[in-house]
């Protein structure tokens, strides 16, 4: 096995005969054409849907709390089933596995266009995040297998984690056209063209893998997904509802969050005894790596909480129309491209702790910043400023985090790096946001209860639309619930801040485009 991956690894860095130069590099800028294709449409799905939310809720009856379901359904099976995913590409082949899961990918995403019931979407975006689950570690990895260590590999890389970082922002800039100009469904209908050019392109620009043989480890695949799912759900079903009742000691909710402690104990059992695991735990043993994905929980947890409820703020409480509160965040994705572009060339100078050290510094002033908003808060300085200096921070840290993920990583462990990359970011994103959206729904349920309460005899409105969305106490009510979200938002990256200091030590030496001697 050994010579087979140092045989991959010297043919890719062969000299390429001379009229073979040309070819082979524009064959590498198609490669990455579809690479960072396909991760922008799998990163900026998760998002997409966010601005046509409460075109969504409408037209299917979802509560509140359902809701967070068409964001949280995506990710539970997305983050659940990326090891698998991952695992798969190493047998099958990771062309192959980015091929068939961007197929099924694409297909579900025509269901859930399709769909005429809450319950049809979720199932629609479940299956989403399944297809997703295998295309995405196919992709990272084969960036680490087909391009050459150096100026090529570093370029893939900084154009990768610039799509990853700016998916979100374009996802519901997105999202606010298709649906002003066409309906809700289109946010999924958008991605059947796409997938299946990316599908196919795939199969012509991007070499297929080398394969190793190793087992499944399904015991593992079932209780990492059934731990992380149920733990979704305890956590969601927790929350406040809109009646002002606690579901915290339901039995239901109980059961969800034992099963999930029990599950992820059976998991890191099995793994530490498998002798070919489905997560071989010494990936954390590595300090900067580890250090890496405890940034990526905090970082994604940010970003789902802060896309979700900013994204409900402009619409309900200031509203916006979808359009608009898409275009809202146009500065963001701005100033991300171009903090990233500069960062792809700094960062294998400066080496990934001095960008990601300021960018993790620069995140709790723009979170903090940003969750000052009100109801009577301008554009300018409540939403676009902060997001404008948290564009900047997302830059400085995406692109040489995403560089110290692959640093030392063998072609044979290259299917695991990017899967718990992708799993970082599910896993932070949709546990940050059933914890961040039990505390908001929470707040709002009690201020308007509160509120409600305070009406004198006589004065309430029939019905109780004194509470309904578009009224002064709900606005009020969901802006308290959004300023909350967002101040918990800005504690997680503290606790990003805290982690980079502590544990990034990447030298410059140390990065793709600065191989150590041999």
């Amino acid at each position: 096995m050994a010579a087979d991956t140092t045989t991959t690894t010297l043919s890719l860095n062969a000299p390429a005969p001379p009229g073979a130069a040309a070819a082979g590099t524009r064959r590498l800028g198609l490669a990455l054409v579809v690479i960072s294709m396909a991760q922008l449409m799998l990163v900026l799905d998760e998002l997409i849907v966010n601005t046509a939310l409460p075109h969504i809720q409408r037209a299917l009856h979802f509560s509140g709390t359902g809701l967070e379901w068409v964001v949280t359904g995506y990710a539970v099976t997305f983050g659940g089933l990326l090891m698998l995913g991952g695992r798969a590409g190493d047998i099958l082949g990771r062309r192959r596995m980015l091929s068939g899961g961007i197929l099924a990918f694409t297909l579900a995403s025509l269901l859930g266009g399709l769909a005429t019931t809450s319950w049809l979407l979720i199932t629609a975006r479940v299956l989403q995040g399944a297809g997703a689950a295998v295309a995405a570690p196919a992709a990272l990895s084969l960036i680490t297998v087909t391009f050459p260590e150096g100026k090529l590999r570093t370029r893939a890389l900084g154009v990768y984690a610039a799509m990853t970082g700016m998916g979100g922002g374009a996802g519901v800039v997105a999202g606010g056209l298709l649906t002003t100009y066409a309906s809700w469904r289109w946010v999924f209908f958008v991605n059947v063209p796409i997938g299946l050019a990316l599908a196919t392109g795939a199969r012509y620009v991007l070499p297929e893998s080398q394969r190793y043989p190793r087992r499944w480890d399904l015991p593992g695949a079932v209780t990492g997904t059934a731990s992380f799912a149920l733990l979704i759900y305890g956590l969601t079903r927790g929350a406040t509802g809109p009646d002002g009742i606690s579901h915290w000691g339901d039995a239901a909710t109980i059961a969800a969050l034992a099963g999930a402690t029990a599950a992820m104990a059976a998991f890191v059992a099995i793994e530490a005894r498998s002798a070919q695991p489905l997560l071989p735990l010494w990936i954390f043993a590595d300090r900067n790596r580890a250090g890496v994905y405890l940034i990526l929980l905090c970082l994604a947890s940010v970003f789902f909480g802060m896309f979700f409820f900013l994204t409900l703020f402009t619409q309900v409480v200031w509203g916006y129309s979808a359009l608009r509160g898409g275009l809202a965040y146009l500065p963001f994705i701005g100033g991300f491209i171009a903090i990233a572009g500069i960062c792809t060339k700094l960062t294998p100078r400066a080496g990934a702790r001095v960008p990601m050290t300021i960018g993790a510094a620069l995140a709790p002033v723009s979170m903090f910043w940003l969750s000052r908003v009100h109801e009577h808060s301008h554009y300018l300085t409540g939403v676009m400023l902060p997001l404008l200096v948290f564009a900047i921070t997302a830059g400085l840290i995406f692109v040489p985090l995403t560089m110290a993920l692959v640093a030392g990583i063998s072609d044979e462990h290259a299917g695991v790096a990017s899967s718990m990359f992708n799993a970082g970011q599910q896993m932070g994103g949709a546990v940050g946001l059933a914890v961040i959206g039990s505390v908001a729904w929470t707040i709002v349920s009690n201020h308007l209860r509160h509120s409600v309460a305070r009406i004198p005899a006589g004065h309430a409105a029939p019905g109780g639309h004194a509470a309904l969305p578009g009224s002064p106490i709900y606005d009020h009510a969901l802006t308290a619930g959004v300023d909350a979200a967002l101040t918990i938002g800005a504690a997680a990256t503290v606790v990003a801040l805290v982690v980079t200091l502590v544990t990034i030590r990447v030298r410059r030496e140390d990065l793709p485009d600065n191989p150590l001697p041999a």
